[in-house]
């Protein structure tokens, strides 16, 4: 399992960030297998959120016997300071741990957002009196949609936030604002040693109306294994991402570790060929819908 330094943390973790929510809505069986697989290929980077339905309950009695071995990460999607820390240690509890190594500040994707959770009285001073107790060792951020990277680079000027996550696909990258707002993220990251972490790296486009939908993930994913590989031959091909999400199923997971485990078996151009040719291709977040 290929593993990177997650920023000024000096933390090294699997690339792979076994992305929780796909425990959301699944039996306590499936949880434990699915973290169980994470794991025994060497999966030590587990993220998670308050708002993912029963995903730190289900995490619970695996994670709770190996804290010490792994990088745990949750998320607060609250905005006052005492609904997050009501919510930090709901989320404690709900794991049966007594800290966490990364707490985000979750789904700040637009300025608003932004200035609620940094204002007087917002979620971001819960977080920091979390960490002088000792329960949080790390503060992020986490946003979706097209805007993430400008109020990312923001929230960076604002606090020297230890990492941000936000989404990261070939299509996103291929569209040029996104790609110009994301690299000055970047630039800005790797000035202040924040780690930078991606989600939505096999996401295809929104589900069509009145499709079946095999998968838990509020979008379409990619499942073709070329595909994904390919996905994540771009995605890792970043040398200052630390690491990726990913998606939300169950049965998504076995195909993302494997082609983690291949990474390098295929060329960028192989990669470029197959994405760029991809029919039905765009983005999940309802913005341009066509690769330039």
């Amino acid at each position: 399992m290929l593993r990177r330094t997650i920023g000024r943390l000096n933390r090294e973790t699997s690339v792979v960030m076994f992305g929780a929510a796909s425990l959301g809505q699944v039996t306590q069986q499936e949880a434990d297998a699915s973290i169980r697989f994470a794991r025994e290929h060497g999966v030590d980077h587990f993220d998670t959120a308050a708002s993912y339905g029963d995903a730190e309950v289900r995490m619970g009695p695996i994670i709770s016997g190996i804290r010490d071995d792994i990088f745990l990460a949750t998320k607060t999607g609250q905005r006052s300071k005492q609904g997050a820390k009501e919510e930090i240690y709901r989320s404690l509890e709900r794991m049966g741990v007594s800290s966490v190594d990364l707490l985000q500040l979750h789904a700040v994707g637009s300025m608003e957002e932004l200035d609620r959770c940094t204002e007087k009285g917002g979620a971001l001073e819960a977080l920091l009196e979390a960490q002088q107790e000792g329960i949080v060792k790390a503060i992020g951020i986490t946003g979706h949609g097209h805007e993430a990277p400008k109020v990312h680079l923001e929230a960076l000027r604002r606090y020297p936030f230890a990492t941000v996550l936000l989404p990261l696909n070939y299509f996103m990258y291929s569209l040029p604002e996104y790609r110009e707002a994301f690299d000055a993220l970047m630039e800005e990251a790797g000035k202040q040693q924040a780690a930078v972490r991606a989600i939505k790296a096999i996401a295809k486009a929104p589900w069509a109306v009145g499709a079946e939908r095999p998968y838990a993930t509020w979008y379409e994913p990619f499942d073709e294994q070329r595909v994904i590989d390919a996905c994540v031959q771009f995605i890792l091909s970043f040398p200052g991402l630390s690491g990726f999400a990913t998606a939300g199923d169950i049965h998504l997971f076995p195909k993302i570790v494997d082609s983690v485990e291949r990474f390098g078996d295929m060329g960028a151009e192989e990669a470029q060929r197959i994405l760029s040719s991809v029919p039905g291709y765009t983005t999940v977040f309802g913005a341009p819908t066509s690769i330039a």
